[in-house]
């Protein structure tokens, strides 16, 4: 696009500092004028004037900074604000956010289209500042080298893997006639593809579900399953079988479930994937876990909690015996938050033992049994073991009858600080239904240090989030204070490109922690009802519940009031 710049004074500015000749700029702007391109990008494509040359005598015009990208990598957050089409098209980098302005490297600073339409997806002021389109192209290319803009099935059968799968070795002798179409090229590049794309989301799962006419292929992304293009249809069991060789699972075994897991590199990653397959009516369904180890919080502080749950989780897997349990429904993330009190425990003067089912996560120091119950290994018979090992810290993957609790607690009150989880509703019923598997309440008062429970919220897209108004009729029949929100401005989802039109980008954790005071000890020695812990504890140590937690996040503006009662429940 041409634009009537004051050339005169870019002109000037290029003579006065001799970076060209009189001669030369003269043929130099018929030339452009003829090609209808700006002099300045002409200038700079006919090699008259070297990239950095010209971003300094923009800068000199327009009395804007230069800057150099030359060593500099943008931050996500802020890639995240702006469509990657966007930053592309008009060669431009985000480089920081003060307040409500947004600081931008541009290649054309001229681009008064490309400066309103950032504006607009940002809902931000921008400030410009100058570089070179070379600079600014070479940043970008670092940013996105990797990145894959979605699964396109042709696209993929005419490109080549670019992914490294880590398999055990084995023999395929036997099965090499039977497996044929699975080691063809395209099937290959199919599945690599599905893996690549879930690694680039983010997502937890992949399914690939055989319908009746088609194959439906969804990620699990920040809790909730996405729809993408699926392989097709008569590619259906070449790509199972395909999976099946990656996980060392039974080729020609098609009518029991089966359980495997492989290793992938990609992306920069090194990702653990736990397969499961069942038998369905139109062929075995698959779902892989994705176990990315980067995502693991290395400690406690890294969760996120407020000062006061903080202090008490601290407190208690500081101590040196006694046993701290985290409860939560399925996929709430009980794994996550003990894995990263072990990681933050986790010392050469310390003995670690865990017994999970399944080992999800390894990790270096810790000494991790896998429960078999198909041989009698199970999380009771393994704890005995365990405590047979000299350990100082033992994680049991889940309390699940009376005996493990009977053991467990009795590690916890003779010198073990035990770790563990349990599935109740919340923290409070954490003694009545260790109680109800036969545990003794005395005992159970002195063992038990901590209990947490928690939920996984939908935080909202911070790039397309639009104010919402608080509805009083919700509020009341939820039982949330009607002046709670007073101040607050609460949002709800919309959807853009940056979040896949979802409205939500990422999760975090609500957390009620019961920490376990001399008033609770005596409620618990006296067999109280959930109900009565859970009030001593409020009205004792200003216990925070799930649904104040969800509250005060709706308040901060991370969620909505819809997603914050969607996990928390409307008791």
């Amino acid at each position: 696009m041409a634009t009537k710049t004051a050339n005169g004074r870019i002109t000037d500015i290029l003579l006065n500092s001799e970076i060209i000749g009189a001669r030369d700029l003269e043929e130099a702007q018929i030339h452009a004028k003829t090609e209808n391109v700006r002099l300045e990008k002409h200038l700079v494509d006919k090699g008259f004037v070297k990239p950095d040359q010209m971003t300094l005598v923009l800068s000199e015009y327009l009395s804007i900074p230069p800057i150099t990208l030359a060593h500099f990598t943008p931050d996500q957050q802020l890639l995240d604000m702006v469509p990657k089409s966007t930053l592309t098209k008009h060669l431009m980098v985000p480089i920081a956010r003060t307040g409500r302005s947004l600081t931008v490297a541009m290649g054309d600073p001229f681009d008064i289209i490309a400066i309103d339409e950032i504006q607009t997806q940002t809902g931000l002021d921008v400030v410009s500042l100058v570089a070179s389109e070379h600079d600014i192209s070479e940043a970008l290319g670092r940013v996105f080298a990797q990145a894959t803009e979605g699964i396109d099935m042709q696209e993929i059968m005419d490109q080549e893997s670019d992914i490294e799968v880590g398999e055990e070795a084995r023999d395929e002798e036997s099965l090499e006639q039977m497996l044929e179409s699975a080691e063809e090229a395209p099937v290959v590049r199919m599945v690599n593809m599905m893996l690549v794309e879930a690694i680039r989301t983010g997502s937890s799962d992949i399914h690939i579900e055989p319908m009746e006419r088609s194959v439906r292929l969804r990620y699990r992304i920040d809790g909730v399953l996405v729809e993408r293009p699926g392989p097709p249809k008569n590619l259906q069991s070449a790509v199972i079988s395909r999976v099946k060789i990656m996980s060392d699972l039974d080729i020609a075994e098609r009518r029991i479930p089966q359980d495997g897991r492989f290793k992938i590199r990609a992306l920069g990653k090194e990702i653990d994937l736990r397969v499961s397959i069942l038998p369905t009516v139109h062929g075995e369904k698959i779902v892989m876990r994705t176990l990315d180890k980067t995502n693991l919080a290395p400690n406690l502080s890294s969760l996120g909690l407020d000062e006061v749950s903080y202090n008490a989780f601290a407190h208690a897997i500081g101590q040196p015996h006694g046993m701290v349990l985290v409860t939560g429904p399925t996929g709430s993330g009980k794994t996550t938050t003990l894995y990263s009190c072990l990681q933050q425990l986790n010392s050469k003067d310390v003995n670690i033992i865990t017994c999970e089912d399944p080992v999800e996560y390894q990790l270096a120091g810790v000494n991790q049994v896998q429960i078999n119950n198909a041989v009698g290994l199970s999380f009771s018979t393994a704890l005995r073991s365990i405590l047979r090992q000299d350990p100082d810290i033992c994680l049991v993957g889940e309390i699940r009858d009376g005996e493990t609790a009977e053991i467990a607690v009795s590690a916890a009150l003779t010198g073990h600080l035990v770790l563990s989880t349990l599935h109740t509703n919340d923290a409070a019923s954490v003694t009545t239904r260790l109680i109800d598997m036969g545990t003794e309440p005395f005992l159970l008062s002195s063992a038990l240090l901590l209990a947490q429970a928690q939920r996984l919220y939908r935080k909202l897209c911070p790039v397309c989030k639009k104010e919402a108004p608080v509805d009083p009729v919700v509020l009341k029949n939820n039982g949330i204070d009607l002046n709670f929100f007073d101040g607050a401005t609460l949002y709800e989802s919309a959807g853009c490109p940056k979040c896949n039109n979802l409205g939500y980008k990422g999760r975090g954790a609500l957390m009620e922690i019961l920490e376990v005071t001399e008033d609770v000890r005596k409620a618990i020695m006296r067999n109280a009802t959930a109900e009565e812990i859970r009030t001593t504890a409020m009205e004792t140590n200003g216990m925070v519940t799930l649904k104040m937690a969800g509250m005060e996040r709706v308040r901060d503006g991370l969620t909505s009031l819809a997603r914050a009662l969607e996990v928390t429940g409307s008791d």
